[in-house]
C-alpha cells in the first residue's frame, strides 16, 4: 500500500464510492434500502473485525470516555447516511444523488459557523452561496417554477438530509480525531449501526408487501458495498489523506459524481441532463472556492 502513489489511492476510493451510488440505484428493485444497508455493514464488520480487534482491546478504555460521541457518530455516519442514500435512490437518479453529495464540505462549513462559531472567510461565503445555488438548480431540474412551488423530487430532499448527517459525522471525526482512535471507533460505530438497523431489516424481511429478490445480482451488490465501498475505500482514502494531507485530498471527492455518472450511463441506462451538468459545475466550483487557501499578502518594501 505504501508503494502506491497517494493520488492513485484517493482516485480509487472515489471510483468505489461512485459505484456505490449506481449499485444502490441499480439494485433498488431487488433489495429494499434497510436490508441493503444492514447486510452491507454486517459484511463490513466481519471483514474489519480482524483488522481492528487488537487496537480495540488496547484503546477500549479511551473510547468509553467518549461513549455518547461514538454512539452519535454511529447514528449519523453508519445507520443514517448510507441508508438514507439507498432510500433516496428509490426515487431519484444516482447522478443526482452523487452530484448533491459533493455539497458536503459546504454543509460542514455552515454547521461549523452555527455550532462551532467558526468564522467564514470571503471565499467560503461566496463558495457556499454558489454551491447552494447549484444544489437548488439540481433539485429543481433547472425550473424556476419548481422553486416557486416547492415542487421537488422527494429522493433529492432525502439526499440533502443524508448529506447533513454525513457533515455532522465528519465534524465529530474532526473534533475528536485526537481523542478517539480511528480503526476501533469505526469498528464500534459499525457494530452499533447494525444494532440500530436490525429492527428495520427484520420489518422489511417480514413484510409481505416488500419484495426482496435473492440472486447473484443482489448478493454481488451486498459484497460490493460491504467490502469495496466500505472497507477498501475507507483504507485507501485514509492512507491517501495521511500521505497527501486533508486539504489536498479533499478536492478528490469531486471525482465521485464523475465516476458515478460514467457508471450510471454505462450500466443502468441513466442519461446526463443539462441541468445536472450546470448544477454540478456550480456545486464543484463552490467547493473549490471554499477549500482554496487564501494567498498570503506580499509587499515590495
Amino acid at each position: 500500500m505504501n508503494k502506491v502513489p497517494p493520488f492513485v489511492l484517493l482516485v480509487f476510493a472515489t471510483i468505489l464510492w461512485g459505484g456505490n451510488f449506481v449499485i444502490g440505484r441499480g439494485i433498488s428493485s431487488e433489495l429494499p434500502p434497510f436490508t441493503l444497508s444492514f447486510l452491507r455493514w454486517c459484511t463490513a464488520f466481519l471483514l474489519f473485525l480482524p483488522i481492528a480487534w487488537v487496537p480495540l482491546k488496547r484503546d477500549w478504555r479511551q473510547m468509553k470516555e467518549h461513549w455518547p460521541t461514538v454512539v452519535f457518530m454511529s447514528i449519523t455516519g453508519v445507520a443514517s447516511f448510507n441508508t438514507l442514500i439507498y432510500v433516496a435512490l428509490h426515487y431519484t437518479t444516482s447522478i443526482n444523488a452523487s452530484l448533491m453529495n459533493t455539497s458536503t464540505p459546504i454543509i460542514i462549513y455552515i454547521l461549523s459557523f452555527f455550532f462551532l462559531k467558526e468564522k467564514l472567510t470571503r471565499n467560503q461565503l461566496i463558495g457556499t452561496f454558489i454551491s447552494l445555488l447549484g444544489v437548488l438548480f439540481i433539485i429543481s431540474k433547472g425550473s424556476f417554477e419548481s422553486l416557486l412551488q416547492f415542487s421537488f423530487n422527494q429522493g433529492d430532499l432525502i439526499v440533502i438530509i443524508a448529506v447533513i448527517c454525513w457533515a455532522v459525522y465528519s465534524l465529530l471525526v474532526k473534533q475528536y480525531s485526537m481523542r478517539l482512535p480511528g480503526s476501533p471507533t469505526f469498528l464500534v460505530s459499525i457494530f452499533l449501526g447494525m444494532i440500530m438497523l436490525l429492527p428495520f431489516f427484520l420489518y422489511e424481511t417480514a413484510n409481505p408487501d416488500i419484495v426482496i429478490t435473492w440472486s447473484l445480482h443482489s448478493i454481488a451488490a451486498i459484497l460490493y458495498t460491504g467490502i469495496f465501498a466500505s472497507i477498501v475505500a475507507f483504507v485507501c482514502w485514509n492512507t491517501g489523506v495521511i500521505r497527501l494531507g486533508a486539504n489536498k485530498a479533499g478536492i478528490y471527492l469531486n471525482f465521485i459524481p464523475v465516476f458515478a455518472t460514467v457508471f450510471a450511463v454505462l450500466f443502468i441506462g441513466e442519461s446526463l441532463q443539462l441541468f445536472q451538468v450546470i448544477g454540478g459545475l456550480f456545486v464543484i466550483l463552490g467547493v473549490f472556492l471554499t477549500t482554496r487557501e487564501p494567498q498570503p499578502r506580499t509587499s515590495d518594501g
